[in-house]
């Protein structure tokens, strides 16, 4: 068991993977619980350093303050799995966390404040309106009234000259609402044309490679 452990902690911390040296809020640890929900799921290993040393937990306080991240503190609630690691004498605590079936999920903030975020690579990102949005489009029944008109005409042929483009680049080009441009934007991520890149320096847009431009034409 302990070389299953060291094996994963010599993997470091990337996008399905964080450690923990130990947890004193769980609304710190909510945030990172809703960014693997809101991504592709992963782990938290709970008594290692930063660097992959094994500290240990010093007691069960750790799985109550999980419990209270997951439950109180993420909205909709996180369902989690648990292990417990005995290495060199030391405890360490395993958190599983699945992809989240109900996304957009939010985490309550020292003020109260509810917010999305997902995990890109090893770190937690506020997630952009527009991935929220996308995300309540393909919860809801509805379904997208989607349109292709001279706005949704503007992107497409912007990004198939240049590589990305912002928020607010494409609201102040297209010359258009912010209701407008978040409208278009969600639609083409919710059937695929276009793509998000979140990181560092924020949150850009792209078309999907494999976007077919005749399809689309067809909607004109």
């Amino acid at each position: 068991m302990s070389t299953y452990l060291h094996k994963l902690i010599a993997r470091g911390e990337h996008q399905q993977q964080d450690f923990k040296y130990c947890i004193n809020d769980s609304k710190k640890i909510a945030k990172s619980l809703v960014a693997f929900a809101n991504t592709d799921g992963g782990r938290l290993l709970i008594g290692v350093k930063d660097n992959g040393k094994i500290a240990g937990i010093s007691s069960d306080e750790e799985y109550y303050m999980i419990e209270s991240a997951a439950k109180i503190y993420s909205k909709p609630a996180i369902d989690f799995t648990t292990r417990q690691w005995k290495v060199e004498g030391k405890t360490v605590l395993e958190i599983g966390i699945e992809p989240g079936e109900e996304k957009p999920y939010f985490a309550r903030d020292e003020n109260g404040k509810w917010l999305a975020y997902i995990r890109v690579a090893d770190e937690n990102f506020l997630t952009h309106r527009i991935q929220i949005e996308a995300w309540k489009k393909q919860k809801s029944s509805k379904g997208i009234c989607f349109t292709y008109s001279d706005d949704e005409r503007f992107l497409i042929n912007y990004l198939q000259n240049y590589p990305y483009v912002s928020f607010s680049k494409f609201m102040r080009l297209a010359e258009i609402t912010r209701k407008k441009a978040t409208e278009i934007l969600s639609n083409f991520v919710v059937i695929d044309i276009i793509r998000i890149h979140t990181g560092e320096e924020g949150t850009l847009f792209s078309l999907n490679e494999d976007f077919d431009r005749n399809e689309l034409d067809k909607f004109s």
